[in-house]
């Protein structure tokens, strides 16, 4: 009896050392043919280009504490992968609307870039009330003209909005006579970067010493600027048929109230959905325009939500 159990014991060792050394020889055989499995990701140093600018204006990217803001700024927008090439699809469809009017005020094209680094491109609301994909805060949306209440909110309009952000820019441009500064403004207000230059008696954005969200502001501008412009380079492979398209439409003129915009919507071929993606700055599901004020509203192009 001792001896058979020997005999067991020995012959269930031996079948366990078989199985292991099995497991742990043998590859899992993958369904593309390939007999092994490898891990092809892999997370690298990035090497910062020698000549970087904001609007024409140079970064002094041989000053170390420069170089080491630039290099978290590109090392940041590189590795948070989903959310960069979100930032390549939706610039493909938006920034065709904006630059034209960057454009139309003489506004280098670079500041385009401020609208990803403020919203990502989309319609949020900040804890600190600003909207749109320019972030415009209420008081501001109005000095610059905008209508803003319960039942229309302009901020939410990409053309009006844009249009209120460049007047921005040529008035922060004006007061400090550079376009990093203006840009600078932008997040700090034309005050706020005034009295911090008095304060620490410098005149340039790379020599103040700021917050940390307008401390990085221009960097993270420089840093997607870089990475959209030179894409494969930082490791974002796509075609242009992954990228959001730039969406037909028309527009037509409403200087009445609306009692229903789901009827509304219907009587255009539209259903509610598809009349508010288009039109985000009416909020309600109804308009007052006890003024009789002319508005325009964009109108996706026929069967382009059915094809």
């Amino acid at each position: 009896m001792y001896y058979l159990k020997n005999i067991f014991f020995t012959i269930g060792t031996l079948s366990l050392i078989g199985f292991l050394v099995l497991a742990f020889t043998s590859q899992p055989v993958l369904e593309d043919g390939h007999d092994t499995l490898e891990n092809d990701y892999n997370v690298y140093a990035l090497e910062i280009p020698e000549a970087l600018d904001f609007s024409g204006e140079a970064l002094p990217i041989h000053t170390p504490d420069i170089r080491e803001r630039i290099d978290r700024e590109l090392l940041v927008n590189t590795y948070w992968q989903s959310n960069g090439l979100l930032l390549f699809k939706r610039s493909h469809r938006y920034f065709p609307v904006i630059e034209p009017i960057l454009k139309s005020y003489g506004i280098p094209d670079d500041f385009k870039y401020l609208a990803l680094i403020e919203s990502g491109l989309q319609n949020v609301t900040s804890p600190a009330g600003a909207k749109g994909f320019w972030q415009i805060m209420e008081p501001t949306g109005k000095e610059y003209g905008l209508e803003i209440n319960d039942n229309v909110d302009e901020r939410y309009h990409l053309e009006l909005s844009t249009h209120v952000a460049c007047n921005y820019f040529l008035k922060a441009k004006e007061k400090f006579g550079n376009w990093t500064l203006a840009a600078a403004a932008y997040n700090a207000g034309i005050r706020g970067i005034a009295n911090q230059l008095e304060k620490q008696q410098v005149s340039g954005y790379y020599d103040l010493l700021l917050g940390e969200e307008t401390g990085r502001y221009v960097f993270r501008a420089v840093a997607l600027k870089e990475i959209i412009e030179h894409p494969k380079k930082y490791g974002y492979n796509f075609s242009e048929s992954d990228l959001y398209a730039p969406i037909p439409t028309s527009t037509i003129q409403l200087d009445t109230a609306v009692t229903n915009f789901v009827q509304f919507a219907n009587k255009l071929g539209l259903n509610y959905k598809q009349l508010k993606l288009h039109n985000p700055w009416l909020r309600e599901g109804f308009l007052n325009n006890k003024s009789r004020k002319v508005y325009t509203l964009e109108i996706p192009e026929k069967g382009y939500y059915t094809n």
